[in-house]
């Protein structure tokens, strides 16, 4: 496998809990954590685009919270 070329966020800055992204050869989109680098999640451009979709428009704002009460269902409204 070659080597690819790790990118984090911005908003990591210097901490150690960071997640990198690497564009593939094979077209795909690489994921890992800065803590597991060995641990590596394959996706493809568009489900990728669809996560961040979801993230933008606050479908994944309930895991921000996991310490404040139960987590809601798939498909359930935080606050509802």
């Amino acid at each position: 496998m070659s080597a690819l070329d790790w990118q984090k966020s911005s908003y990591s800055e210097e901490a150690s809990s960071c997640v990198y992204v690497a564009a593939a050869p094979d077209g795909t989109v690489r994921i890992r954590e800065s803590d597991d680098p060995d641990v590596v999640v394959t996706t493809t451009p568009e489900k990728l685009r669809a996560f961040i979709l979801g993230v933008k428009a606050g479908e994944f704002d309930h895991f921000a919270d996991l310490g404040s009460g139960p987590v809601p269902g798939p498909g359930t409204v935080s606050g509802a």
